[in-house]
């Protein structure tokens, strides 16, 4: 596997995996650059008083990880990223099971 040829700002050489015969990873491959745009953007959306509801998280990882396995079966997005991605995500469904297991067990006590 071909590193990236990316030079960092901090004039380091990018430590990561070239995609295909471009040379450059998907953090620095320029026919990415709105994708990544798009995707950044997704981070910040948030639902009513700050907080995003389970039921519309649940629908966005799953839209996601969808994303991701067509980008990986076609060749169009890196492995290892994907992988990251998945894991990711998989803390984020941790994150909103405890959410809801905590939210029942208040409602349990206020009863």
């Amino acid at each position: 596997m071909a590193q990236c040829t990316a030079i960092k700002a901090n004039g380091e050489r990018c430590q990561g995996v070239a995609i295909g015969l471009s040379g450059w990873c998907y953090q620095h491959a320029p026919q990415h650059a709105e994708e990544r745009s798009r995707n950044g953007s997704k981070g910040g959306r948030r639902g009513g008083r700050g907080r995003s509801s389970p039921a519309g998280e649940l629908r966005e990882i799953k839209a996601t990880l969808r994303e991701l396995t067509e980008d990986v079966l076609s060749g169009k997005r890196d492995k290892s990223i994907a992988t990251v991605a998945n894991l990711l995500l998989n803390t984020r469904l941790r994150a909103v099971e405890l959410e809801r297991r905590r939210r029942e067990t208040q409602e349990l006590k206020g009863a």
